[in-house]
């Protein structure tokens, strides 16, 4: 087994990434990583870390709000300076977690992206890119993915709006004039969130080198998380009850799965943007795998992410 040496994830505070965080730290100590907690700072951040570190592990908060750029890209300059410094030991994961559905697609972040897209996908490709060469092989970097990009029955049934790709600096522009009301136009930003994260996953393998592994972990559908916060309420009440009907996914489920996919010699052969279902390896539609989109996607974030840090 490889030594677990350190594992950054974003997203720590609340239900998967919680859970996640509590999975690794209560692992016996020959098999526990270091963690490096990156999310907004404050008493949720605090909390988790004490929990953290009761169960034994060794812990460090990096506070970052993941809408700011600036704040990840300090957020990955600390980590550096960890690993450099020999506090932490060598980064083997980074489980990018943190996600957000904006009820409203005329939402900036604060660098005037739209803030779905700026959260789940910008924030990591930003984070990812600056700590490519701080991983010592073999490493995994594992990314949250989310069936929604494409609408089966159930979906359909559900009205779960599915990806509406453009070019992916279209995607981060903010909607202009009136909301639509209700969550559709939320739903097509969440989605195509997650299939650029998929894009992304493809082409970040070809990129990365060998000592590193990319894969996708879908934690299941959890109504009722956090990730719906900014939904009208009736939205949110209505999630909540579905949270309940036996066999839907939970946190407290699906956060040792996660925590799996970053550790155990069972997952140590995902590479290539594998798409893990909780427990099950499955293959992404068509649509998922397509190199133009992945290249184009490439060069619109750098686009995007240099044009963030000239702003400044």
């Amino acid at each position: 087994m490889t030594e677990p040496g350190t594992v950054l994830i974003t997203g720590p505070t609340r239900n998967l990434g919680r859970r996640t965080v509590l999975a690794m730290a209560g692992r016996p100590e020959e098999q526990r990583p270091d963690l490096l907690l990156v999310g907004r700072a404050g008493r949720d951040l605090t909390a988790v870390a004490d929990e953290a570190r009761a169960l034994g592990a060794r812990v460090h908060e990096i506070g970052c709000d993941l809408a700011s750029l600036a704040d990840v890209r300090s957020a990955a300059a600390t980590t550096r300076g960890l690993l450099a410094d020999g506090v932490v030991r060598p980064l083997r994961a980074l489980v990018a977690n943190a996600g957000t559905m904006s009820a409203d697609t005329r939402q900036a972040s604060p660098d005037g992206y739209e803030l779905t897209f700026a959260v789940n996908y910008l924030a990591h490709a930003q984070l990812i890119g600056d700590l490519l060469g701080s991983f010592t092989a073999p490493a995994r970097v594992v990314l949250i993915g989310s069936n929604t990009y494409h609408a089966n029955f159930w979906r359909k049934l559900l009205h779960v709006a599915e990806a509406e790709w453009a070019d992916p600096v279209s995607l981060a522009r903010p909607a202009a004039g009136e909301q639509v009301p209700g969550m559709s136009a939320a739903g097509v930003a969440y989605s195509n969130a997650k299939l650029a994260i998929l894009y992304y996953a493809h082409e970040l393998q070809r990129r990365a080198g060998a000592g590193i592994s990319v894969s996708v972990f879908e934690p299941g559908w959890m109504p009722g998380t956090a990730l719906g916060r900014g939904a009208p309420a009736v939205f949110q009440a209505i999630s909540r009850v579905l949270g309940l009907i036996p066999g839907v996914s939970t946190p407290r489920r699906s956060g040792p799965l996660l925590a799996a996919m970053a550790l155990d010699d069972k997952w140590a052969h995902l590479r290539d943007g594998a798409f893990v279902v909780k427990t099950k390896l499955t293959e992404v539609r068509p649509v998922a795998h397509d190199r133009d989109r992945e290249r184009r996607l490439w060069e619109a974030t750098t686009e995007l992410l240099e044009r963030a840090d000239a702003s400044r």
